[in-house]
């Protein structure tokens, strides 16, 4: 059986104002192609440009959520996401490699695995929340 592998799929940033966020990259030829509202309160929509399979996820955390933090120029910038089929050996790989772990929890459906990479750029892996189930090879008769 081939192995699921890890896919880099987005970037996300932090804005301050989602609407205007939002008709700025659509006049740059962006459309939006998803969007939703986070367990903790947070909103995000994904935008993708004509061609390219990587997007941009906006990221929208109210004063009062966890995740929200006063901004300084400079701190636009939320994570790289990853998705996986089993998010507990994308956690163990990181954890090997030096990196923090900073949050992991479940929301809905899937798992999602915060890191900080050794100069605390964030990543996040994302994908079910149990891992899938291997497949034992049968008995030959």
């Amino acid at each position: 059986m081939a192995r699921r592998p890890v896919r880099f799929l987005y970037s996300g940033i932090r804005v301050r104002d989602l609407p205007k966020s939002i008709r700025f990259y659509r006049a740059l030829g962006f459309r939006v192609a998803g969007r939703g509202r986070m367990k903790h309160g947070g909103q995000f929509v994904q935008l993708l440009y004509p061609g390219s399979r990587h997007w941009i996820e906006l990221n929208y955390y109210p004063e009062g959520n966890r995740f929200f933090t006063p901004y300084r120029k400079g701190d636009e910038f939320d994570h790289f996401g990853f998705f996986t089929a089993d998010v507990a050996a994308w956690h163990r790989k990181v954890v090997r490699a030096g990196g923090k772990v900073v949050e992991d929890f479940v929301d809905g459906t899937h798992r999602l695995v915060y890191v900080n990479d050794p100069d605390g750029v964030c990543l996040e892996a994302f994908g079910p929340a149990r891992t899938p189930r291997r497949r034992r090879p049968r008995p030959k008769s």
